[in-house]
């Protein structure tokens, strides 16, 4: 067998062993409610109320669990707060609450049969083995290269492979968007495609942008296919077939957004009262849509033959003929270093040349098996399987490999760091960042410091592992990092990211934002999430919150483990002016060894005078919020204020060895009628109920209302002057504080 017949076997099997893994343990579970049925002639058709509006494709296979109860089924609708199942059986009248299990596996379905058809044709073979096995050597003329974008047209001219290596901020949509407008001038065919929507759309605007700038625009010549479209095309819609359907058929445009519109409000109506007539109506109208929607899709076949440039994702593109059967001059895949091989080898089989476009030293592809020809082909990306980042640890470049290396995003006091650790000092800063980020770095907090290493050694045991889902959070560090967005949202930031490894601290934070911050939230653009969600955005100012620290006895997989340096690298690069990182200076020196991206990254800001230690709390926290406060921990009368107006109850945490003053006895013995909760692993006389379980660190809970963490100072271990208590006006991160018991 062949070596490229051997991969497609192999892949075909990982991808089916990633699929066995995705039914079996699911994936996205939505809570669905108020489900009415709507049809008893099997299939069973439900329509359930949802929470939030679910982006679940029509069409898709789902699971319902009701209960003990599970079953099978589709998708007939999704939109809005509002979804219709065809379940293979049925539950009966009404289904008050249950669960939505949905999870893309049907995608990986078309991937494998492309892969078939791939086995059975020659030319696709031999551009998937150019792709896994490039050349060493380049047949572009070099002498005649002007600018990167000229570059990149020769070496995708005169080469069937052209790896482009974009680290962030180096103007790789530039420059790709540049070089398939170079394409369509020239009449040639381009596809374009990306795993992600956002990142097709940047492509496709950028790309407009500069055709319409040229004057040289013709509708219907660009095309985004596929997707909702997002405010990133706001500006082009004319490049979206629902705006070219409009002009060109305008009564089947009008047809479908009527049944649409009418479907919406018979959809309300049903949520108020729920009648036999409306649903019936409501099965009717989807018939209608559904006939409406095979006339579209006729005209958009066409509208994509027409087309010059189409941009749509890899999943589309799989399980599109539309795209997938037509030949194309040259395909671009962006971001590839997030796509599984599999999917790179079919993007590069599409067309005579391929432009394989991303950064390696980001975030690898993500699958969820733990099966061996997973770990090989779906959870590293083509760029390490074709063999282009060999040539790198021996000091060069891959003669295929063209690396964007000047970047215009970061102030140079971040990218000093990445350019140097992660890119071996290939990449440089671009002139224009010495004076284009002056204006976020001079903002508060930290005016004039663009990079900032805050300190928390010594305040205390604060990372534990939340009880369900074992991912850890750490309390203290949020509530610090929430204080820097607060700060950072007065000095003035237009953009502000937090971003953690960790998922539990992650949703902690959104938790705080939504209940503290919402109103602010809706004026700034501010984003809190893991890693994975920041990957392709930037941010004017971003906070890396690192969680790890005492009473933990090593750091966590996701800051030491193998893709820990693409982790830390995303997390940074985000930044454009101001780069604050929270993080436990004395545990990563303890935990972490020197060779490892974190402790390089701890050890190098401590070197660049860029620490703020815990001393100069007082200095930098200059805007108090009313729900969150801080206190000197010796300055008891406002938490003993707050104990005497307490209303019903009083938790306190006690950790294992705590010796409580005086002060604090008195006023456990004057807590009246309200119920006071001792959380120690020693027996306390003066509890109502005492749960013999242990929290490393103390805290006061009233009400179940306000969070004091930090005291009784006496339960604190390892904290250095200043003792600092913080009061949190939060039922949300009450109750989670109380779930973990």
């Amino acid at each position: 067998m062949t070596t490229i017949k051997l991969y497609i076997k192999e892949w075909q099997q990982a991808l089916q062993q990633e699929i066995n893994h995705l039914k079996k343990f699911g994936g996205s579970r939505y809570s669905v409610t108020n489900g009415r049925l709507l049809s008893n002639d099997g299939p069973y058709s439900y329509y359930f109320d949802t929470s939030i509006s679910l982006r679940v494709p029509v069409g898709s296979s789902i699971k319902l669990e009701w209960g003990a109860m599970k079953t099978s089924g589709k998708v007939l609708s999704s939109e809005g707060r509002g979804i219709i199942l065809a379940l293979e059986q049925s539950f009966g009248d009404l289904i008050p609450n249950a669960y939505l299990l949905h999870d893309p596996w049907e995608l990986l379905e078309q991937l494998i049969e492309r892969l078939d058809e791939m086995k059975k044709n020659k030319q696709k073979r031999l551009r998937v083995k150019r792709l896994m096995n490039p050349s060493k050597e380049t047949k572009h003329p070099v002498e005649k290269i002007k600018s990167n974008v000229h570059e990149l047209v020769l070496r995708s001219k005169y080469n069937p492979v052209t790896f482009v290596w974009g680290p962030p901020g180096t103007g790789k949509t530039y420059t790709l968007a540049r070089t398939a407008a170079n394409k369509y001038f020239q009449k040639k065919k381009v596809l374009i495609l990306s795993h992600s929507n956002q990142a097709v759309d940047v492509l496709m605007g950028e790309l407009t942008d500069f055709i319409k700038k040229k004057q040289r625009f013709r509708e219907g010549d660009v095309l985004r296919y596929g997707g909702n479209l997002g405010e990133t095309l706001g500006a082009h819609q004319e490049i979206t077939t629902t705006l070219l359907l409009e002009k060109q058929d305008p009564l089947l445009a009008q047809d479908r957004k009527q049944l649409v519109e009418e479907r919406r409000n018979l959809k309300q109506d049903l949520v108020h009262s729920f009648s036999k007539r409306d649903s019936d109506q409501l099965l009717e109208l989807e018939t209608k849509i559904a006939r409406v929607l095979e006339k579209v899709r006729k005209k958009e076949v066409q509208l994509v033959k027409d087309a010059y440039i189409v941009g749509t994702t890899l999943a589309k593109a799989a399980s599109d003929s539309a795209i997938y059967e037509p030949e194309y001059d040259v395909v671009i895949l962006d971001e590839a270093s997030m796509a599984y091989v599999p999917q790179a080898a079919f993007a590069a089989s599409l067309g005579k040349r391929v432009i394989i476009c991303g950064d390696f030293k980001q975030l690898p592809p993500i699958a969820s098996s733990r099966d061996l020809l997973v770990t090989k082909w779906l959870k590293e990306d083509v760029f390490h399987h074709a063999g282009v980042v060999e040539s790198l640890n021996e000091g060069k470049l891959h003669p295929q490999l063209f690396l964007l290396k000047e970047q215009r995003r970061m102030h140079p006091d971040i990218s000093a760091f990445t350019n140097r650790y992660i890119y071996h000092s290939l990449v440089g800063d671009h002139e224009s960042v010495y004076k284009s980020r002056n204006k976020i770095v001079s903002q508060t907090p930290f005016k004039e410091q663009a990079a900032v290493l805050l300190d928390t050694s010594f305040t205390g045991l604060h990372c534990i592992s939340d009880k369900a889902t074992k991912s850890r959070f750490n309390l203290w560090q949020l509530l610090l990092s929430f204080q820097l967005i607060h700060e950072t949202y007065l000095g003035g930031a237009k953009s502000i990211g937090y971003v953690t490894p960790y998922r539990a601290q992650a949703n902690l934070m959104e938790l705080l934002l939504e209940e503290l911050y919402e109103k602010e939230r809706g004026q700034a653009d501010l984003i809190a999430a893991t890693v994975h969600r920041f990957q392709g955005s930037e941010r004017d100012v971003m906070i890396f919150d690192t969680v790890d620290s005492e009473p933990q006895d090593r750091a966590g997989m996701l800051l030491t483990g193998k893709d820990s340096e693409r982790l830390i690298n995303v997390a940074i690069t985000r930044t454009k002016g101001k780069f604050l990182h929270v993080s436990n200076r004395n545990f990563i020196e303890k935990h972490v060894y020197r060779g490892k991206t974190l402790r390089q990254l701890v050890d190098h800001q401590v070197r660049h005078n860029q620490l703020v230690s815990t001393k100069e709390i007082g200095s930098w926290i200059q805007n108090q919020l009313p729900k969150l406060r801080w206190f000197h921990a010796r300055r008891l009368e406002v938490v003993f204020r707050d104990l005497n107006l307490a209303k019903s109850s009083i938790t306190i945490s006690f950790p294992e060895g705590t010796k409580l003053s005086e002060e604090w006895k008195q006023q456990l013995r004057n807590k009246g009628k309200r119920k006071l909760t001792i959380i120690s692993p020693q027996k306390w006389s003066e509890a109502d109920e005492w749960i013999e379980e242990s929290f490393p660190f103390p805290f006061v809970m009233v009400d179940e209302k306000v969070l004091w963490l930090g005291l009784p100072l006496e339960g604190t271990k390892g904290v250095q002057p200043p003792y600092v208590a913080a009061r949190l006006s939060s039922s949300k991160i009450c109750e989670y504080m109380l779930k973990q018991i």
